[in-house]
């Protein structure tokens, strides 16, 4: 494997930001940690497909989606025309921007020209804590999963308090999709104490090691 080339490099309130290519794949890292690739996606669009499912499949629903990145889970979301209103929250500048006028456009250029779709350029955790829209669903990939952050503040979304501030962004019946890259007991746990039901993962397989996952829970109507 060839190594990879910075395009893009940014300090940000959050620390650094990097965008680099490798051959025809695109890296986004985070303050030195791996975040997510355009090699696969699969795991990105089960994100937003499982919550999909856990609705029933019906049409008119919203989606908040936690966490631009390359732009697979948007993507994958405007394509289904079942999500009538679908937003994004990104708190990194320079992601939003390789995104509008960088190389990434390629993947969520549509998506974010498709009226159903709006950006708010805000930090994740303090939207779910003061914002007073709902949703149907809460499609949350901003971590490497509830026990790998990317920032130490993000740990309190997978607390009780963060649990609760989530369930409140939720219509009754919404669904809550955390991706992760590792499965997770002690979150799933979590999810019940929060009051969530019908609690479940679902699996992505790879090749080697520990299977992507999204965890999913139903707020009671």
């Amino acid at each position: 494997m060839s190594r990879p080339v910075t395009l893009d490099r940014r300090e940000g309130p959050y620390g650094e930001v990097v965008l680099r290519q490798r051959e025809e794949h695109y890296e986004i890292i985070a303050n030195g940690t791996f975040l997510m690739d355009t090699s696969d996606g699969r795991s990105e669009r089960l994100l937003v497909d499982a919550a999909m499912d856990a609705l029933g499949g019906r049409p008119g629903a919203s989606v908040l989606i936690g966490g631009l990145g390359v732009g697979f889970s948007l993507a994958h979301a405007a394509a289904d025309p079942r999500w009538a209103r679908i937003a994004v929250v990104e708190r990194e500048q320079a992601i939003i921007d390789w995104h509008r006028e960088g190389p990434l456009a390629a993947i969520s250029g549509a998506a974010l020209a498709d009226s159903r779709s709006v950006i708010l350029h805000t930090d994740l955790v303090e939207y779910v804590r003061t914002s007073p829209d709902t949703y149907d669903a809460l499609c949350l990939d901003i971590d490497n999963g509830p026990d790998w952050t990317v920032t130490e503040d993000n740990q309190s979304l997978y607390s009780a308090r963060g649990l609760a501030a989530c369930a409140a962004r939720l219509t009754p019946g919404g669904i809550l999709a955390v991706w992760s890259a590792q499965p997770s007991a002690d979150f799933e746990e979590s999810l019940r104490n929060a009051g969530f039901s019908g609690v479940r993962t679902e699996e992505i397989p790879v090749a080697r090691g520990v299977p992507d996952v999204v965890h999913l829970g139903v707020r009671p109507a």
